[in-house]
């Protein structure tokens, strides 16, 4: 129980990646603040992990993009367990393949709004409050698509490039109060999310398959298991980067497959 007596808050957490974040420090030992924009989804997910866990969680609702509501959830974790020790910016939007001379400004800044400026609001508020005890750990969410260019995912590669850099730049400034900040990077996660590219058909699941040198698309808990690792005091000397969890993909530059096609490994 590396997080007991812990409290995590994690932004996005009613399903998908979020969820399986939360899920893990809360098995850790961790209390923690089920962040979404739906309060009865945030509720439900907290509940899901009290019975697994028996332990205090909490759910909440609330728009990263918006001051006020991140405000208002930094208080009110404090108000409920009076301490904050790891925060996890998870909550993202999937976006439309769009060709960027076909996008309105609308949709690129919403795209901005929440990965980008909802990353930074709440690291904001949080290390208000966690520079005053001393300690604190804050885990950002960036992608694959923030430092390899994705054709038409233009608002969505420059939010996560936005965010590794602002990753960068906080751990630099937040370090000498007792601070870390590092961020994720995924690659192609299967999250079995409706909205996702690869359910609405934008993606050949198999080809990507092939560029990857595991040959095996990632799932959610591949990525909750390096946020626990960057959350816990094994990773203390830790600061400032951004932790590609792809199985390889970044990694792979020859002009042919990463992984034979007609060997590719079960699902």
């Amino acid at each position: 129980m590396e997080f007991s007596g812990r409290v995590a808050l994690v932004t996005g957490a009613a399903r998908g990646l979020g969820y399986a974040s939360a899920s893990i420090l809360a098995r850790n030992g961790a209390n923690v603040v089920v962040n979404d924009l739906s309060l009865d989804a945030a509720t439900k997910a907290a509940e899901s992990l009290q019975v697994t866990t028996g332990a205090s969680h909490l759910g909440m609702a609330g728009d990263v993009s918006c001051e006020s509501d991140v405000s208002a959830a930094i208080e009110r974790v404090y108000d409920r367990f009076g301490r904050l020790d790891v925060v996890v910016n998870n909550a993202g939007v999937f976006e439309e393949f769009i060709p960027t001379v076909e996008q309105t400004t609308a949709y690129w800044q919403r795209l901005i709004d929440v990965h980008l400026t909802g990353t930074y609001l709440v690291s904001k508020f949080a290390a208000a409050r966690m520079i005053e005890a001393r300690c604190g750990v804050v885990i950002n969410t960036s992608s694959i698509g923030g430092v390899l260019g994705l054709p038409v995912r233009t608002g969505y590669s420059a939010a996560k490039a936005g965010v590794s850099m602002m990753t960068r730049v906080l751990a630099c400034e937040w370090a000498p109060y007792g601070l870390r900040v590092n961020a994720v990077a995924p690659g192609y996660i299967d999250t079995q999310s409706p909205d996702s590219p690869a359910s609405k058909g934008h993606l050949d699941v198999d080809r990507i398959r092939r560029r990857i040198p595991s040959g095996l698309i990632g799932k959610p808990e591949h990525v909750a298991e390096a946020v626990l690792f960057l959350a816990s005091d094994r990773s203390a000397y830790i600061n400032g980067v951004t932790l590609a969890v792809d199985g390889g993909y970044m990694a792979f530059g020859a002009p042919t497959n990463a992984y034979p096609w007609e060997r590719l490994p079960e699902p």
